[in-house]
Order: structure tokens, then sequence, then C-alpha cells
């Protein structure tokens, strides 16, 4: 008598499984789908084995209902091989390789049709197994035996070949299942009796849905839609592939402005609201395309196959519908879908360039309703410099390609030219010019920022300790500092140590903070700048009245000089800013502060803010940044 109770247990465990599978919503996408599709398998060769043994060990007579249930068995059993293949397959997307090799697919191929061609024909001729005096076993079983281990070896080599793609713990995972049926196959050899196959079977699922099939590392909870972690994975697995896909970007330009106004809770509501028409929409699709929400308001709609050419015709509805707008607890939202249609890898060329212009394209352009194509928007030198910022400032940092710009600085009192604000500049020999804000930007993330800093610092102390600026008769050079320079506790001890490596006096250094920096409420800044003023080294404030302003920080800030943005030189025709300037400037003259006005560029912008009383003008009127020697002659010839 054969044992029925791992079965039993089997497809308890497998009923569980599907329903986890469910509830975890763990149904989209491909390698869901298969997996679904292979635990429905099991679940049908589990129950044909049920109904078998108990057929045998009643030593039924019904001949067509052992046929069945035997063939059902060893139909499914197989089956299981092929689709435990597909599975790996859709894990390393790699369909598309398969479509294309069509001597692969009748490799494919051949054992499953030669062995479901077995079956059937066994019907006359019993070859593979009969069950006329109880089930016996025929000369053409061997074939279900060789066909399993085909569509192992090739599963084993799959797994080796994209070992890369599917990373440590899915290669451990997926290689487990094989060993696990392995297993109690073996045991159920050695023990006929013990029905073990389809309980190792039923375990070797679980391990994989339990190391695979996690929807908290995938899906996101507000929207249901796959989240960032795995956009980043499935776009390095197509570019690793060279798989083309179409993908629909949007980000909702106004998402800042939408949770400003209506809080975090309703603007999941929105988010959501936003999922589901993008759910509706992309059925249309015949299931080919893949949906995923990365943040602040940024969705993707990734097309591939059959889905491939409805892509642009999907983005023209969805964007119609967004338009709309939605109604959230009686307020009527108005979206801005910034909505942008790019082929991977034909117009973005690798994954670094599609994250980097995917990250922000609706804040480096013009909104205009419409759908733009990807080609339309970006610079593909400016994506270039953005992807390899990194290595250009260590070569620039290596080779000495950094160099330091001054734009003169102009008194209205003496009516002449009293200082000058020192300015980092890079041209690199493959990009050319590097804009000062990226550059800034991603010295700050990788920490080169320090190094940059000590550079531009020492040569301003070289220049200032020069014979050529001492004929110059300029007071002082204003240096910038970065929001991570003003936090580093080094600071205060490594440009002192530079001044007097130069022999330069603090009172010809006054170092420049922004307002970013000065919204900073870190012990750290505070200490270093006290440590510095009591050295006799001057502070300004840069970028006053941009967002940031306080008043009660810039009395707490050891200050001399504040700068107030050229913002406001933009707009002196406006009279509350006319006004709120007028009081602004009175306020700092009372406070025995110095006011510099940025950003002047004709004469009567000039005359504006010398009635004012403002006591320095910086501008374009005057020069742009200059090098240091085009700076020492502009000065010669001025003053």
């Amino acid at each position: 008598m054969k044992n029925i109770s791992y079965d039993i247990a089997a497809l308890l465990l497998l009923f569980v499984l599907l329903h986890s599978c469910y509830i975890r919503r763990m149904t989209r996408g491909i390698s869901n789908r298969v997996f679904l599709i292979l635990t429905y398998i099991t679940i049908a060769s589990t129950t044909f084995d049920i109904v078998a043994v108990s057929l045998d060990n009643a030593q039924s007579s019904n001949t067509i209902a052992l046929y069945v249930a035997h063939f059902g068995y060893l139909l499914t059993h197989f089956l299981s091989a092929p689709t435990y293949f597909m599975f790996i397959v859709s894990l390393t997307d790699t369909w598309h390789k398969l479509r294309k090799n069509i001597i692969l697919q009748g490799v494919l191929l051949a054992p499953l049709i030669v062995m479901v061609s077995a079956l059937v024909v066994n019907v006359w001729n019993q070859l593979v197994f009969s069950v006329e005096n109880g089930y016996r076993r025929g000369p053409l079983f061997a074939l279900m035996y060789i066909g399993t281990a085909f569509y192992v070896i090739f599963s084993i080599a799959y797994i080796v070949r994209y070992r890369r793609l599917l990373g440590r713990t899915k290669v451990i995972t997926t290689g487990t299942f094989m060993p696990v049926e392995l297993a109690a196959m073996v045991v159920q050899m050695i023990h006929p009796t013990a029905r073990l196959e389809m309980f190792g079977g039923a375990i070797g699922l679980l391990i994989v849905s339990v190391g695979i099939q996690r929807p908290e590392d995938y899906v996101d909870s507000f929207t249901q839609l796959t989240k960032y972690s795995a956009y980043v994975y499935d776009m390095k697995r197509a570019a690793y592939n060279h798989k083309h896909v179409r993908i629909v970007m949007l980000n909702l330009s106004n998402y800042q402005a939408i949770q400003a106004m209506i809080g975090f809770d309703y603007t999941m509501q929105v988010l959501k609201e936003v999922a589901n028409t993008i759910r509706e929409i992309s059925k249309k699709t015949y299931r080919f395309v893949d949906l995923y929400y990365l943040d602040n308001g940024r969705f993707r709609m990734v097309f591939w196959g059959k889905g491939y050419d409805k892509a642009e015709s999907i983005a023209e509805m969805l964007n119609q519908e967004l338009k709309k707008g939605f109604n959230i607890v009686g307020l009527d939202i108005s979206l801005t879908p910034f909505i942008v249609l790019a082929d991977y890898p034909e117009e973005l060329a690798d994954f670094k360039t599609l994250m980097a212009f995917g990250a922000d394209f609706h804040l480096r352009n013009h909104y205009t309703g419409r759908i733009m194509r990807a080609s339309e928007l970006y610079n593909q030198n400016q994506l270039n410099i953005q992807n390899n910022i990194d290595k250009i400032i260590e070569q620039a940092l290596e080779n000495e390609r950094f160099e330091v710009y001054y734009q003169p600085i102009y008194s209205i009192q003496q009516g002449k030219f009293i200082s000058a604000e020192a300015l980092l500049r890079l041209f690199d020999p493959e990009h050319g010019f590097i804009s000062p804000e990226m550059l800034i930007i991603a010295a700050e993330q990788n920490g080169t920022i320090h190094r940059i800093g000590e550079f531009v610092f020492e040569k301003v102390c070289q220049f200032i300790s020069s014979e050529e600026f001492q004929n110059l008769g300029l007071e002082y050079i204003e240096v910038n500092l970065s929001v991570a320079q003003v936090m580093n506790g080094d600071l205060p001890e490594n440009y002192l140590s530079i001044m007097k490596k130069y022999n330069v006096s603090p009172d010809k250094i006054n170092l420049e903070i922004t307002e970013t920096a000065a919204a900073y409420e870190q012990e750290v800044m505070m200490d270093n700048m006290e440590q510095m003023n009591q050295a006799g080294i001057n502070f300004s404030l840069d970028d006053y009245g941009t967002g940031y302003s306080n008043i009660q920080r810039v009395i707490q800030l050891p200050l001399n000089i504040i700068k107030l943005d050229k913002s406001f030189v933009n707009e002196q025709n406006n009279q509350k800013v006319w006004i709120f300037l007028k009081n602004t400037v009175k306020m700092l003259k009372d406070m025995n502060m110095e006011i510099v006005i940025e950003g002047v560029e004709t004469q009567e912008m000039l005359d504006i803010f010398s009635d004012l009383q403002c006591d320095f003008v910086q501008g374009y009127f005057f020069s742009k940044p200059i090098p240091q020697n085009d700076f020492i002659e502009f000065i010669s010839n001025a003053n």
C-alpha cells in the first residue's frame, strides 16, 4: 500500500501558497504569472497522483479512471520541468532572445513534443505505461526521466549563464528548487510506498516564493505599482540583455505644490487615483507592459513585445485623462502631467542616461501639455557630463584643471573697485565647460568639495600674497563656502593654516556662506564661524531673500556683509518688492551691516541702488567673472 499522506500535505501547502500569491497580489508581471502557472500545474499533478494512488491501493477495475489518473499525473508532472525553465527565463527577462533564436526554440520544444506525443499514442501502444493488470511502466517510460533531466540541465545552465542578472539570492533560491525535488525523488525510489516527490516539489515552490516572490521588495504600498528598486533592476536587466523597450515617463510637475496644499494623506489618494488610471488604460496593451511608481509623483510604463507599438496611443489617452484631474474630499485637484516617450536604448543609450534624464526633465523643460519625445528634450553632452561628473572632478583634481575666476565688486561710496568674488571654473578637455552648479552639487555628494574648496582658497591666498595683488589696492577677496564645508569641523584649522603658509592677513579674506547654509541649526557651523571670526576673518551672507530668510539667524551669525539676491534687481519695478527692499536696506544699515547688490547689468540699475544707499555693486555691468590675469589688467585700468 502506497501512503498518500505526503501528497495530501503537499496539496494543502500548495493551496496555502496559491492563496498567499493572490493575497500578496503577486499576480502581475510575467515571472509572477509563470510562477502561478507552475503552482497550478503542481496542484493538478498532486491531485492526479492522489487519485491514481488511491485507485491503485483499492485495486480498482475501472481502467478508464486508472488510465486518466495516471495519464494526468505523468503529463502534468512532466510539464512542471519546462514550466520551471520558463520561470527562470522570465526572471532573466530574456524572452526576446528566445523568440529570435529559432534553432534554440526547436531544441527546447523537441523533448516536450516527443514526451507529449508519446503519452498521446500510449493509448494505443502502451509503451509508456499500462493499467490493464495494475499500473506498470513501459519500455519508453525512461523518456520521462530523460526529458525532465533535459530541462533541469537547461535550467541550471541558464541560472549559471545569467547569474549576474539574477543576483546571489535568486541564484541560491532558484538553484535550491531542483535539489529539493531530486532528494524527494530519490527517497521515493528507495521507499516506493512513500509518495514524497510532490511534497518535495511543494517545498521547493515555497522556498522560491519566500526567496523571490516578495511583494515588499517590489510593490509600492500606496499605489500597488512596482516600486523604484524594481524599475532600476528591470532597466539594468534590459540594458544587459539588449532588450528594446518603449517607456512612457510621467512626472507630475505640480506634485510638490499638491502635497503642500492638501497634505500627505490626501496626496497619497491622488497617487492612487493616478495609478488606477494607468492600470485601466494599460489593459489595452494585452499585458505587454510593466507599471512602476518611482517617487515624488513619477510614474513609468514600460512597453515591450506586442505592446511596443501601442505606447504612443496609450500615452495620449493617459495625458487626456490626467488633465481632467481628480476630486479628493470635495477638492478639485488639477494635475500637470509632463509625459515623455522614450525608446530605450535607441534614444537614451544606457542606464545612467535613462535615470539621469528621467529624474528631472519636468524641471529642466517648459511644460507644453503635449506628449514629448526624449530626443526633443535632452542634451546628450549635458547628460554625459552628469553621468561622468565624479570621474570628471577626480581627473580635474589630479591634473589641476580647476581655475579660479574673479568678478570685481564696486564700492559706490569710493567710486572704485575695492574687492572681488573668487569663483570656481572648470573646462574639461572632453566635455567642455562644466556648470558650476552641477559641479558643486556633485562635489558635495561625493565628498570632494573639501579638496576643491581648499584648492580655491589656496589659489586665492597665493594671489593675495603676490606683488600684483598688492599693486591693485584691493581690500579683500570673497571666497564661497558650501554647506558641506561650513559643517566641516576641520575648516578653521585648515584655512588658517593655509593663510599662515602664505602670510595672508585675516582682513584680506571674506568668507561667503549662502542662506541655505545659514538655515542649518548646526553647532559645528556656529563654532567654525566664531573661531574664524575671532581670528579676524569676516563673513558675508549670499543670496539673501531667496526663501530661507530668517532675521534671527542674521542677528545670531557673525556677519559683516549681506548680499541681496539678484532677483531683487529683476523686480525693481514691482512696487511691493521696492517697499520691501527699501525697508530691508534700512534695517540692515541700522544693524551696521554693509550691503552688496548682485546682478546689476545697466546704468539705470546702478543709479537706483546707489540712491538706495547700498554699499557695493556686483554684476555684468562692470564685468563678468574673468581669469586672474584678465582681472589684474581690468582692475589696473579701471582704478
